[in-house]
């Protein structure tokens, strides 16, 4: 059994305490939230599983032998340097946070500085369907070494480079895409809402693209946005600096992290009601959403 400590007890957080708890793993946990209201549903989270909460990171990772950070894409380099203090020598650390090579490269400095072993983590897809054994790449100078470790814990890992920054930039040229497209469908589908042509789009759309369920895609996209869009606005501005650091503008990238935000703004201000203990209600139908979207447009004018 491992001693395991995770930094951020997010919606990756809580379902990796899960799944570590249940195959018996000591599993100790830190995130900012957990120091008011908001950290509420956490703390109940974690003595229903059996997680200790930690008051601060240094004493969350102290004596683990795996450090996991999942938290927001801006908090990579932060929390190596909140972590370092506390490490335990050749212990592990874990970064899954979707942060630019560049970030990688300055935690991995961090981390290794403090005698403890970085391995970037880049999670391929969302994580709530394939829980623990989501996709995951994992680079730097350490990745061979811990790769058996987390297949023994239950991941699904493997080794994308030595070098570090390789899984990272797979993750964020692969986020322009799927980040984009998902900001693509709610901007194009909800102003085809508006004027009236949303039948006649996704019958386009079908008909040139007919292996994708275009309702059931919408449906999802809206409601992971609605959900996720300021964590999700977050990470595409780094895919925005990763595109950045390979020389080009990156458009597209940082039109997508804007109407990210901008959803998650809507949200904030109740657009789409109000959040609950298992987040917002959700439509399995995305004109429910777009509708909300268009009266309160409307409402501002």
């Amino acid at each position: 059994m491992m001693k395991i400590a995770l930094i951020g007890y997010g919606e990756v957080g809580r379902i990796l305490a899960e799944d570590l708890r249940e195959r018996g793993h000591a599993t100790a946990a830190f995130d900012l939230k957990l120091r008011g209201a908001a950290g509420e549903p956490m703390r109940e989270h974690a003595l229903r599983c059996g997680v200790t909460l930690a008051d601060g990171p240094v004493a969350a990772v102290r004596e683990a032998e795996l450090v996991v950070s999942a938290v927001t894409a801006s908090q990579a380099v932060p929390v190596a340097e909140a972590i370092a203090p506390g490490l335990a020598r050749d212990a592990f650390v874990l970064d899954l946070n979707s942060a630019s090579p560049g970030a990688k490269v300055r935690a991995a400095a961090v981390v290794d500085g403090a005698g403890a072993r970085y391995v970037e983590g880049a999670v391929m897809t969302s994580v709530p369907p394939y829980r623990i054994k989501v996709p995951l790449l994992l680079g730097g100078a350490h990745a061979a070494a811990l790769a058996p470790r987390l297949q023994a814990l239950g991941f699904a890992p493997k080794v994308a480079s030595a070098q570090l920054g390789v899984a990272s930039a797979t993750k964020m040229c692969r986020s322009v895409m799927i980040k984009g497209f998902e900001a693509m469908v709610i901007e194009s589908f909800t102003a085809a809402r508006h004027y009236g042509v949303e039948d006649a789009v996704l019958a386009s759309l079908a008909e040139t693209f007919p292996g994708i369920d275009w309702e059931r895609q919408a449906a999802y996209f809206f409601q992971r946005v609605i959900e996720h869009g300021r964590r999700r606005s977050e990470e595409v501005r780094e895919v925005a600096v990763t595109v950045e650091e390979a020389g080009l503008a990156p458009c597209s990238a940082a039109g997508t992290a804007e109407r990210q935000a901008w959803m998650a703004d809507l949200a904030d201000q109740g657009v789409f009601g109000q959040r609950g203990a298992s987040g917002f209600a959700r439509s399995a139908d995305w004109r429910v959403e777009a509708d909300r979207i268009l009266a309160h447009l409307e409402s501002k004018r």
